[in-house]
């Protein structure tokens, strides 16, 4: 598949229960215009079935931040060799000034580099 960029720009806020048309759901995952977006190139922890109360918060800190860089402005969006996730989810790469917002995640220790599988957050016990 070639690569696609598809210029966009909303405001968003936390998804809310019930039909979600352009909001954030965590750190990794949000909804633009109806369209489930998965970014493919991190994965953020969980919020939503967190394993513990350390993923909890680091995952409510990611969402935070990425409702914070979607609403900073135009951004664009990528695709590359996968167009979907086997949820159906559009994997794309976000980015803004030739920048990852993903890889802004990643800096700040929100999230981290896709590996092709998630990650444990929680610390041994």
């Amino acid at each position: 598949m070639a690569n696609t960029i598809i210029t966009a720009a909303a405001l968003f806020a936390l998804c809310a229960p019930g039909p979600r048309f352009t909001c954030v759901v965590d750190g990794d995952t949000f909804w633009l215009q109806g369209e489930k977006i998965r970014i493919a190139d991190i994965n953020a922890p969980e919020t939503h079935g967190a394993k513990c109360e350390y993923e909890q918060q680091l995952g409510d800190a990611a969402t935070r931040r990425l409702i914070a860089l979607l609403n900073a402005g135009p951004f664009e969006l990528q695709t590359g060799n996968r167009d979907r996730d086997k949820y159906g989810r559009e994997l794309r790469t976000v980015e803004r000034g030739g920048k990852s917002l993903g890889s802004v995640l990643v800096a700040e220790g929100l999230a981290e580099t896709w590996k092709g599988r998630r990650s444990e957050w929680c610390p041994a016990t």
